[in-house]
């Protein structure tokens, strides 16, 4: 078998993984990335799905990617370029009203709904601002860790802790309280003791739910919600926006950055195999033989892929290969692109404008919701689905011939484990949830790619479609991601590294985990010194 050596092999050339490199190259270490696919991004990248339509085929949004990692790497000499919503989120509603929220408006739009509810924005706005504010910082930080042995390693997570204590006792006895409910409690819960008009609820709502597999009265929700609101674009917090060319615009900025640094991108080598010798993890075998070996190996694989399928369970401790064989990851999520002859014309609001560029939710209601997550458990799928939409090209005339559009549409619920010949059933149901509040849009279908969770899962590693790579939850977030006694990155076999979404912070297009990770690898290797990080 063919050899190559290298310091560090990467498993997984998705945004994490290439920020990872980055890091780590720019160090002065040999990096060498492998990817199984044709093309670097993981679930960031933009792809045709219709003769002349591109648009990103998994993750379509920008927000939660870390400035840090934006100015570290260089991202907007690499050519990224990110542009706001020119109006956040539209909410039509079944009655033919709508709720829309942006700079500016969002006051006077819940006011149409409750003047209390109008009152309330900017207090719960604040609240929620003070809670986020704190764990932003958090989550470029490797959370503490459970050691085993004595003082010696104990020592530096105990002073882990006492920095994260203070953190958190900046926040006042109101914002402590505000985070152990956020943590605790079900995003409706946290949202009913706020308001109390259906639509604001919605609007907030979608956000915990988005991804997981949930009611948002599901407990652990209102973290959801709270992840959510971490991101901010071109330094407005709180924002949402487009990445002109996709998100695959995104990870190829990332993949230049990376090989200016001199990092060895190998496309189409998928992995059959973690080297391990004498209990240590000393390279990576492809599925065509070819054997790279290093002296330290970091996976941006989803957990379970990884130590089920790469990694001989005898070298695994039996503890960590049954609370791995238990560790929770499936979504709701049913991802859809779609070539439209035309804008949609809403019965709300028909006339083209600034809501064409917003994330379009249809779910009026929490109740809507939690009615949706729950005839998806019972029969597979629900009959009256949530949608988010966005149509990218509204603000990105690269993806769509001229006068015609490019839609992403985020739709759940469904089953994990919906059968791929129910697909195309569930596909024309989530067009029809569209036209029934833009009439004419089933007719403006000119193409489209509908993805199920076992599609995203075979074409992204996405095990039971779950986007944030497990689900994010109280027991698989912070020190407990993804297992106690394994939150700083380094994985229970020597030399192995986790650096994906499966780490902390979690999921999203953030660049975190893969920041952090390359941190524990330099630490351990000697140049942590003088590398930036």
């Amino acid at each position: 078998m063919a050899q190559t050596r290298t310091d560090i092999v990467i498993l997984g050339g998705g945004h994490n993984g290439l920020v990872c490199a980055f890091y780590l190259a720019r160090a002065g270490l040999k990096v060498t990335v492998l990817e199984r696919r044709s093309v670097v991004g993981g679930a960031a990248v933009t792809e045709e799905f219709h003769p002349g339509f591109r648009n990103s085929t998994a993750s379509y949004t920008v927000s939660l990617l870390n400035p840090k990692v934006i100015a570290e790497m260089d991202l907007a000499r690499h050519g990224l370029r990110v542009v706001e919503r020119r109006m956040a989120n539209f909410l039509p509603l079944p009655d033919g009203r709508y709720l829309a929220a942006g700079d500016g408006r969002t006051r006077a739009e819940v006011a149409k709904f409750s003047a209390r509810d109008a009152d309330r924005l900017d207090a719960y706005g604040a609240r929620l601002e003070a809670v986020a504010e704190v764990l932003r910082a958090v989550a470029l930080e490797a959370p503490p860790n459970l050691t085993e042995g004595g003082w010696v390693q104990a020592l530096p997570e105990l002073l882990k802790s006492a920095t994260l204590g203070r953190r958190l006792g900046a926040l006042g006895l109101t914002g402590r309280r505000d985070l152990i409910d956020l943590f605790a409690k079900s995003a409706g819960d946290w949202l009913d003791g706020w308001f109390e008009s259906d639509p604001i609820k919605a609007l907030y709502g979608f956000d915990g739910v988005v991804g997981a597999y949930a009611s948002p009265y599901t407990p652990g929700t209102a973290y959801v919600l709270l992840h959510h609101v971490f991101g901010e674009v071109n330094g407005k917090k709180g924002a949402w926006g487009h990445a002109v060319g996709g998100m695959g615009a995104i990870t190829q900025a990332m993949a230049a950055a990376c090989a200016e640094q001199g990092v060895d991108i190998r496309l189409d080598s998928p992995v059959s195999e973690v080297l391990i010798e004498k209990g240590r993890a000393v390279g990576a075998v492809t599925e065509a033989g070819q054997v790279f070996r290093a002296d330290r190996v970091v996976s941006n694989l989803h957990p379970r892929l990884l130590f089920d399928r790469l990694v001989d369970p005898a070298v695994l401790p039996a503890d960590f290969r049954e609370r791995m064989s238990r560790y929770a990851s499936g979504s709701g999520t049913f991802r859809m692109n779609v070539a439209l002859s035309e804008l949609p014309r809403f019965t709300a609001l028909p006339e083209p404008g600034d809501h064409h560029t917003a994330g379009v939710i249809i779910a009026p209601s929490l109740a809507y919701m939690d009615r949706a997550h729950a005839e998806a458990r019972l029969h597979g799928w629900s009959r009256e689905p949530i949608v988010e939409m966005l149509i990218p090209s509204t603000l990105d005339d690269s993806l769509a011939p001229p006068g015609q559009h490019v839609a992403s549409l985020f739709c759940q619920h469904v089953s994990p484990d919906l059968a791929d010949q129910d697909r195309d059933a569930v596909a024309d149901l989530m067009i029809d949830t569209v036209d029934r509040h833009a009439p004419g849009f089933k007719a403006s279908v000119l193409g489209r790619l509908a993805l199920g969770p076992r599609d995203l899962e075979r074409r992204f590693g996405l095990i039971g479609g779950d986007i944030f790579h497990g689900r994010l939850t109280v027991d698989q977030l912070f020190s407990a991601r993804p297992v106690p006694g394994h939150a700083d990155y380094r994985m229970p076999v020597p030399g192995l590294y986790l650096c994906g979404s499966g780490a902390h912070p979690g999921g999203g297009v953030t660049g975190a985990p893969g920041r952090n990770a390359a941190r524990a690898v330099l630490k351990d290797v000697g140049r942590l010194r003088g590398s930036g990080l």
